[in-house]
């Protein structure tokens, strides 16, 4: 993943997480993601109406979900079911409700125990659908992190330049 302030390696865990693996997959093949940005930042300090805290850096085609370029959404892998729980470094999608998932992702900076099944981050218990990890460039991730924001949404976002497969 190539963005404005550097690159970001990310293992996709296809055998582990294959609904949400192939989603994102789709997004890259089909040059979905062209137009993205990182648009929105959590830290501990900027979540003053929240009980469960949590540091996250999340990007995609629009904070709403809705964009021409998403794709329909994906059923809901809960991390009991995969395995992959939100360390730091993993990448995981935004959702609403269950099953509304589309092309909105985040990267979690830290662990986030909270996103997983059974956390207390959304009402729901669900948690969110991990699939991969960053391996290399948790620094941009972290640099990304730290930018002047209003609200959780960046001043300024971070465009993701392209995102392609290496293999």
């Amino acid at each position: 993943m190539k963005t404005g302030l550097g690159e970001i390696l990310i293992e996709i865990f296809e055998t582990d997480a294959p609904v949400t693996a192939e989603n994102f997959l789709h997004y890259v093949d089909e040059e979905r993601f062209e137009g993205a940005t990182f648009y929105r930042v959590v830290t501990m300090q900027n979540q003053p109406n929240n009980d469960v805290l949590i540091e996250v850096i999340q990007g995609g085609l629009s904070f709403s979900g809705e964009h021409p370029n998403n794709l329909p959404p994906i059923r809901h892998e809960t991390t009991d079911e995969t395995g992959i729980l939100h360390k730091d470094g993993v990448i995981s999608m935004a959702r609403v409700e269950p099953g509304t998932a589309a092309g909105e992702i985040f990267i979690c900076v830290g662990d986030q125990p909270e996103l997983d099944f059974g956390g207390k981050r959304n009402p729901d218990g669900q948690g969110f659908a991990a699939f991969g990890r960053v391996v290399e460039g948790m620094e941009v991730v972290r640099a990304i992190q730290q930018l002047p924001e209003e609200k959780q949404m960046l001043v300024d976002p971070v465009k993701i330049i392209s995102v392609q497969r290496i293999r």
